[in-house]
């Protein structure tokens, strides 16, 4: 063990406790549950990761805090939904909860009404992607009408036809691959 790391055992022992996770339950709206699911589902994201980064920001936490209108939060539907995080993530969320008098749940609430600006963005992306897929499979429709016009004109056994239908094989492959990921992301579309 190096020098550095024996110095401050008890700071590595708090940081590994730190990172713990523990599960929190909160009231959330619906559509707060939809919109964290989403990304990470989306993104490919683990929730726990995505709740961490949201939560564990301190200063964006009190910037929040500031902005919460308790009775209109208190008019949202809400439903419990327990999640995974980081027992620092928690313990941010506690403290900043205390000090300003705002309940846990508003917290994460209003944290998460961050991400709908992410998930515009990703919802626009993903027309754009399915806009550039039809084209992609334009080019696939035509790279078979070229494989099919070669191999009537110089036999299916000639190299350039054996070449091209291997770089087809690719495209396929590659096609398959896009379509797949169309379709996981179709999900944003109901957002």
């Amino acid at each position: 063990m190096t020098k550095k790391k024996m110095e401050n055992p008890i700071a590595a022992t708090l940081d590994l406790r730190g990172r713990q996770s523990v599960r929190a339950t909160f009231k959330l709206s619906l559509r707060a549950i939809e919109s964290l699911s989403l990304v990470a589902v989306h993104l490919g994201i683990k929730q726990k990761s995505l709740f961490d980064h949201l939560i564990e920001d301190a200063g964006a936490l009190e910037d929040i805090a500031g902005t919460v209108r308790i009775r209109q939060f208190k008019k949202i539907d809400r439903v419990q939904k327990t999640y995974v995080l980081s027992r620092r993530t928690l313990e941010a969320l506690e403290m900043i909860s205390k000090t300003h008098g705002t309940p846990r749940d508003a917290l994460v609430e209003y944290s998460i009404k961050r991400l709908e600006s992410v998930i515009l963005a990703e919802k626009k992306r993903h027309e754009k992607r399915k806009k550039l897929f039809e084209e992609v499979v334009a080019h696939w429709d035509e790279g078979l009408k070229i494989l099919q016009t070669s191999r009537e004109t110089l036999g299916e056994e000639d190299p350039f036809c054996r070449n091209l239908e291997r770089a087809l094989t690719a495209c396929l492959r590659t096609k398959k691959e896009l379509a797949s990921f169309i379709e996981k992301s179709s999900i944003i579309e109901e957002y």
